[in-house]
């Protein structure tokens, strides 16, 4: 280790005298009319410390016996920072990327300005490409949720059917109701729930048809045969609810995962509905909570939800929804300025014309139409500046539905990706455990011979 100087002299850099350096095991003796020409750099004010304590505070140690310093920095930039002192230009070192190349140089007090120039441009250059993938990954992560990998959650949830009673069975009736593609039996329950959702949602439609109400008392009853349809469905949903509750392997997660969450929606309504039902009597009596009532039966349109569990493309699509929200935000407030500002123009040029542009909360439903490039003709203008102004808010809505596309696509592949690859861990998870119960016995076997 350092030792104190004998008599605690120091003897500063005499004109003539050298500067032993040790750098990651380096050892080279500086020339100080080198040193003197850069002065503000770290060798450089080390050649004039004047004192011990200052010198120390520039280097990592100090040997007083042999008057060398010793830096725990990288051997390979000492190497073209004597390259430097020699020449005066710094020159890139290849093999440290860009980052740590800049924190080389700003220890050993070098600035940007000293670059050589045949290395300058390359070397900016590459700053600049790190700085844009550096943003474009942050961009991708900031907005995508940052929770353990799926497949290491889904390989855990199988650990914990080890402990559990009948911990096999359920493992098996749990994959054949999560995952279509685990088995044939898996692929048939698919079918059949997809049918049976897309009956309910069949009979809700075709209740809305007014030869298929029957009315009791001035009271829209459902026809009997689209009764028993509603009945057999909730049957349905429930078992499927009430199955997967049980043989979840962790109660927790199963309320925080959102297909669980759409599968208690679109049963909760009926329940609901007949409770109030039941405690309020016929549905001519309820008064005010008819409306509730309403609302409970309108909420059956979500179990069309129901088919993102049969679906990998539903699910990646809700997937990428959630997590480019960012997306969406910028995308909805370009929107929002460009209906703004077109309407204003709108409303100006077609005020005295009466045909629908009287106010510009009203223009706001043209402005709306034409950026979405929806277009339904309600309203149209007819001079030469509202149509001039018509024709900008149409192609301004064209480039700015486009910009966030990009983006949004992206996520849509990764996340499409990602449930791709869930799948298969699901298909393999059988594959993977008689190897591991051979490699077990294998253990053992080997254990109790060397027991022997």
């Amino acid at each position: 280790m350092v030792s104190e100087s004998p008599g605690g002299l120091w003897r500063p850099g005499l004109p003539g005298e050298a500067l032993n350096v040790n750098v990651g095991g380096v050892r080279r003796r500086l020339s100080p009319r080198a040193l003197a020409q850069f002065p503000d750099t770290r060798l450089g004010r080390l050649q004039a410390a004047a004192s011990e304590e200052q010198a120390r505070q520039l280097c990592d140690d100090y040997d007083p016996g042999k008057r060398e310093f010793y830096f725990d920095r990288h051997p390979g930039f000492f190497l073209c920072l004597l390259h430097f002192y020699r020449t005066g230009r710094l020159h890139v070192l290849e093999e440290l990327c860009v980052f740590a190349f800049g924190q080389e140089a700003e220890y050993w007090g070098l600035g940007d300005c000293f670059l050589a120039a045949c290395c300058s441009g390359r070397y900016h250059e590459r700053r600049l490409e790190r700085h844009r993938r550096s943003w474009d990954e942050e961009s991708d992560v900031s907005s995508v949720d940052t929770s353990p990998d799926e497949i290491s959650d889904f390989n855990q949830d199988l650990q914990r059917y080890r402990a559990a009673r009948c911990g096999q069975l359920r493992k098996r009736l749990w994959l054949t109701m999560e995952n279509p593609g685990y088995s044939l039996p898996s692929k048939l329950f698919s079918c059949v729930s997809i049918g049976v959702v897309l009956v309910s949602i069949a009979a809700m439609c075709i209740h809305s048809l007014p030869e298929y109400q029957e009315h009791d008392e001035d009271v829209a009853v459902a026809h009997p045969l689209l009764l028993r349809l509603e009945y057999f469905c909730i049957a349905w949903f429930s078992f499927e609810v009430a199955s997967r509750l049980l043989l979840a392997p962790s109660l927790p997660r199963f309320f925080r995962h959102p297909l669980n969450l759409i599968d208690i929606v679109s049963v909760l309504p009926f329940y609901l509905t007949l409770l109030v039902s039941v405690m309020l009597g016929r549905s001519s009596k309820l008064g005010s909570m008819g409306k509730v009532v309403q609302v409970f039966r309108l909420m059956r349109i979500f179990r069309v939800l129901k088919l993102a569990r049969h679906s990998t493309g539903l699910r990646s699509l809700g997937a990428t929804l959630k997590h480019s929200y960012r997306e969406v935000g910028i995308l909805l407030l370009y929107l929002a300025v460009g209906v703004s500002v077109f309407s204003g123009v709108a409303y100006t040029a077609e005020k005295e014309e009466d045909v629908g542009f009287d106010t510009i909360p009203a223009c706001w439903w043209w402005g709306t139409v034409s950026m979405t490039t929806v277009g339904y003709g309600d309203v149209v203008p007819v001079t030469v500046a509202g149509k001039l102004a018509a024709s900008g808010c149409i192609l301004g809505g064209i480039l700015v539905v486009a910009l966030p596309i990009t983006i949004i696509f992206n996520k849509f592949s990764h996340f499409y990706r990602r449930q791709k690859a869930l799948e298969a861990a699901v298909r393999n998870s059988d594959q993977r455990e008689p190897s591991l119960s051979v490699g077990s016995s294998f253990t053992d076997g080997e254990t109790e011979a060397q027991r022997g």
